[in-house]
């Protein structure tokens, strides 16, 4: 009887080291390739020049929101942020509540046209901006790629779709991550930051809404690259599980109104920059763009990016729950720090009251952020997400102004 319980026992446990074994190789596996990092990120935070007194609440919200774009006659524009799994993926916020933008219709599949050609939808929207053509911009990373990765452009005025670009997999594969992006001036370029936060090959994407070209640049080049620092915001390691490491390739980007896009990783100790006249050159070989690409200063470990009209930078600081300013020469100035800014994550300019200035070019003096507090949403369930609400929106008046929808 005692040798038959015994080679029952003995059964069972090869049973399940057939099955523990390939999972534990897994483990090790994404162990190896995601979770890289330990080194703590340098301190990089100063005495701020505002108070926590300066941030005014535009709007309390039950899922954390994204990105944020806020139009030169003050409407306000946001993403929810897909982490957060929102029902309702773009919003307007009108009388201090969200609505579903263009209409409810979008934030579902929308099924075929009459060719049996699928409609579009929003499916995982992060990055929306606003061009100096009154254009509401939405970009869809369709869960890191594994759905259809698109840009679209609505005008804000009728809600309608003017726009629409949907990305092979040749330029968008599966593990990719179109996070945040910038419209240059007269709406032509976009230029996309992939994080790739999965398939760990990030890059710039280059559109060409003229001619409808879209080219990868950068690939491989250190400008775009995470550096080895674990992202600790709020005291959380932001470590998922203990075995993937949340770090993002390229991802804060900004057009500085000086001729340059700015952008860098998450971990990345240092801005970058290019010209935009070279970015958009498709005769530079890839070996001479990357030799333009200029490393200008020290950064704080980043996320959302703005830039006021004189060129300096506006940079999101989560571990600090902070924004500092980026000076044209590299200088580093803290500009808030409070515990309100839960991950303070997109940027925007806009008008301090709705209303504003009709034109599109006026200065807007007052940046709006979207606070997403990832650290309390990432991994966690509905319930803990909903728990850790309301989630805000705020706005504060800027030393220098800026371009609304920026």
């Amino acid at each position: 009887m005692a040798d038959g319980r015994q080679r029952r026992l003995w059964r069972w446990l090869r049973r399940g080291a057939l099955v523990l074994w390939p999972l534990l190789a897994g483990l090790l596996v994404v162990r190896l390739r995601y979770g890289g990092g330990g080194t703590d990120f340098p301190e990089r935070i100063g005495p701020p020049l505002l108070s926590g007194d300066a941030l005014e609440v535009v709007a309390n919200l039950p899922t954390p929101p994204g990105n944020i774009a806020v139009a030169a006659d003050g409407r306000v524009f946001f993403s929810m942020h897909p982490e957060g799994h929102p029902r309702i993926k773009v919003v307007e916020l009108v009388g201090g509540e969200p609505r579903p933008f263009p209409d409810a219709s979008w934030q579902s599949p929308r099924g075929e046209d009459s060719a049996g050609k699928s409609l579009p939808f929003f499916d995982a929207v992060l990055g929306v901006r606003i061009d100096r053509r009154g254009r509401l911009w939405t970009l869809d990373h369709a869960n890191h790629g594994f759905g259809q990765p698109r840009l679209l452009a609505f005008d804000v005025k009728s809600g309608a779709l003017v726009q629409r670009c949907d990305f092979p997999r040749s330029l968008v594969p599966r593990g990719s991550f179109l996070n945040d992006f910038q419209v240059s001036a007269d709406g032509r370029y976009v230029f996309i930051a992939d994080s790739s936060l999965f398939r760990l090959d990030p890059a710039l994407l280059i559109v060409d809404t003229q001619s409808g070209r879209t080219r990868r640049v950068l690939a491989g080049d250190r400008s775009v690259q995470p550096e080895p620092y674990i992202p600790v915001v709020g005291g959380r390691k932001m470590r998922v599980f203990g075995i993937f490491t949340v770090k993002p390739g390229v991802d804060s980007i900004a057009l500085d109104n000086l001729g340059d896009l700015d952008f860098a990783a998450v971990t990345a100790r240092r801005m970058y920059r290019a010209r935009v006249t070279d970015l958009v050159d498709e005769g530079l070989a890839p070996a001479t763009l990357a030799g333009r690409v200029e490393d200008f200063g020290d950064k704080p470990m980043t996320d959302g990016m703005s830039s006021d009209a004189a060129g300096t930078l506006v940079l999101t600081d989560p571990g600090h729950d902070a924004l500092q300013l980026l000076a044209p020469d590299g200088k580093l100035q803290t500009l808030i720090r409070d515990p309100r800014l839960r991950w303070p994550d997109g940027l925007s300019f806009g008008p301090c009251s709705a209303g504003g200035a009709t034109a599109s070019v006026a200065p807007a003096e007052c940046l709006y952020v979207t606070c997403s507090a990832l650290h309390q949403v990432i991994g966690r369930t509905p319930g803990q997400i909903r728990r850790a609400g309301p989630y805000q929106v705020f706005r504060l008046r800027m030393p220098r102004p800026g371009y609304a929808g920026h």
